[in-house]
């Protein structure tokens, strides 16, 4: 049996395959009364959807509102488990706003995949047409995925089969409450939405299941322990994820009669990132492997993976790195140092990594483990350490053995651009005529453009606050040379474009905004013969600083 493998929809394919605004207009979609968390943009038609606060909506390629679905509120208490329409709840129950907090295409059955902050997490299936809801499976344990509320507790992917209902791999964060949620699992799309199978667990029986849970003993020792999903995605016959963890060897346990007991209560905690990857077709999870990721640059660590974003290296890029063009990039952004995973440090850093590299550390650990050296290295899920086994003999069978995996060095990316004052939140990239291009949101809700081939361009699109060149620097260790250009907008106002640090939602609907201007710009700086009198009428005028060298 062969895969299809479906990521989640990018913003670089709209950007360039549906028409921009207008000339001196501006495409802005807003919901005054509540935030947007999430979105999905459909691969052929163009079409936006948007989650949000007791709202999916459904917008035009040129975000035009089309349709929109409540899902709240809903009479709720998050003590209800199950929730209050499965069994009466002991609690008193009170309206309770529906967060959205994942938004997939299901392309295969033609619907979207809504996943919810009411009912511990309870997802409904909308048909894309007119947004009519199909299902909401809520009737079992396997219907609820999450109890938290933050919007960004869950990330996930749709992994197609031929034959095969559609496979729904999902992380999020548990909230200490292991004996309700995996942490990570692989869920059936029946192709019937009211199936009771429906995010039923693709393979389970006394012993194995497509599911991680976070042990009852680690979290008796560490009570804030929880895995925060950032990005998922698919590549080559593996499905990926990006994590903040709590780093258990850094971070001190309390002693036992503490403020509320033993664990990580009161004291500092240190966090981790990691990448974590597996088999498509991994039914049991005996592929689960993670590795530390990280970034580096003057001696200053950057820990805290913020926003990650899978992209197809383009011509002057794949030839500066090596590699072919075409081939699997990520993009991620990290904040610096450790500490303050909920608030963390302005100072940040855009860093890329070849999937090609990050597979071969990942390959080298697993047959080093399989030749007997060194441990499995996974504390937090085997709560010992457990040596490897060598099975390479004429018996190698090599499947229930020496898994899951964790790595011990960390896996540096190879830094691009760094920001020392707003904070990246948010991270788009794709590739446009042999360039690759990277769109970036900070937290003080600016749109950063950068250029990375055999040299680096980066642009800024201004809101309230003016950044400043020397604010954003390009680093030097994939390119010669890099440059930085940056423009005002004049009377475009990008925080209207409703940026918020909320994953890919604001980086698509401010880069639709001002895509136009932003390649006007680069068109005017490749060429000196260009003047001001070049400009369209309507468009206002750019103001070039002198670029950072």
């Amino acid at each position: 049996m062969w895969w299809l493998l479906l990521p989640v929809t990018t913003v670089a394919g709209v950007l360039l395959s549906w028409p921009p605004p207008v000339w001196g207009t501006r495409v802005v979609f807003t919901v005054p009364d509540m935030a947007l968390t999430h979105l999905a943009v459909h691969h052929e038609t163009g079409e936006v959807y948007l989650g949000a606060v007791n709202r999916i909506y459904k917008l035009s390629a040129n975000l035009t509102q089309l349709r929109a679905h409540t899902t709240g509120p809903v009479p709720d208490d998050p003590r209800c488990y199950p929730p209050p329409g499965v069994r009466l709840c002991a609690h008193r129950l009170s309206p309770a706003d529906n967060v959205n907090k994942l938004l997939l295409i299901d392309y295969a059955g033609n619907r979207l995949v809504a996943c919810g902050s009411v009912w511990q997490g309870v997802c409904q299936l909308l048909r894309l047409e007119d947004l009519a809801k199909l299902g909401e499976p809520h009737q079992r344990k396997e219907h609820y995925l999450s109890g938290g509320r933050e919007p960004d507790a869950m990330v996930g992917v749709i992994v197609e089969q031929l034959r095969e209902p559609s496979q729904f791999f999902v992380g999020t964060s548990i909230g200490g409450r292991s004996e309700y949620f995996p942490t990570l699992s692989s869920r059936r799309l029946t192709p019937d939405a009211t199936s009771p199978e429906m995010f039923s667990l693709v393979y389970q029986d006394e012993f194995v299941s497509s599911q991680i849970k976070v042990p009852s003993d680690t979290l008796s020792l560490y009570p804030a322990f929880d895995i925060y999903y950032v990005s998922a995605f698919v590549s080559g016959g593996f499905v990926y994820f990006l994590t903040l963890q709590l780093d258990t060897a850094q971070t001190p346990l309390e002693p036992a009669g503490g403020p509320v007991g033993p664990g990580t209560t009161g004291g500092e905690r240190f966090f981790s990132s990691k990448i974590v990857r597996l088999c498509a077709n991994d039914t049991e999870f005996y592929s689960y492997v993670e590795f530390p990721l990280g970034c580096s640059k003057d001696g200053v660590e950057y820990r805290l993976v913020q926003a990650a974003q899978l992209a197809k290296a383009g011509r002057q890029l794949a030839k500066s790195l090596g590699i072919a063009e075409g081939q699997d990039v990520l993009y991620a952004a990290f904040s610096q140092g450790q500490k303050n995973r909920a608030a963390p440090p302005r100072e940040s850093l855009l860093c890329l990594f070849t999937l090609d590299e990050v597979n071969q550390r990942i390959r080298e650990r697993i047959q080093s483990c399989y030749r007997g050296e060194g441990r499995l290295s996974l504390p937090w899920l085997l709560n010992k350490e457990l040596p490897c086994i060598n099975t390479i003999n004429g018996n190698f069978c090599g499947l229930v053995l020496n898994q899951p995996l964790g790595g011990l060095q960390v896996i540096e990316g190879r830094p691009l651009l760094q920001e020392q004052t707003e904070g990246m939140a948010s991270v788009a990239a794709y590739t446009y005529r042999g360039h690759s291009v990277v769109f970036i949101g900070t937290r003080a809700g600016n749109l950063k453009k950068v250029r990375c081939s055999s040299w680096c361009l980066v642009w800024v699109e201004l809101g309230k606050n003016h950044i400043h060149a020397h604010q954003a620097t390009p680093t030097e260790p994939v390119v010669k040379k890099c440059k930085s250009h940056h423009w005002s907008c004049g009377q475009y106002d990008v925080t209207a474009c409703c940026f918020l640090p909320m994953k890919v939602v604001p980086i698509y609907l401010c880069a639709f905004a001002c895509f136009q201007t932003t390649r006007l710009a680069e068109a005017e700086a490749s060429s000196p013969m260009m003047g001001r009198s070049g400009l369209k009428p309507g468009l206002p005028a750019f103001q070039l600083i002198n670029p950072v060298a």
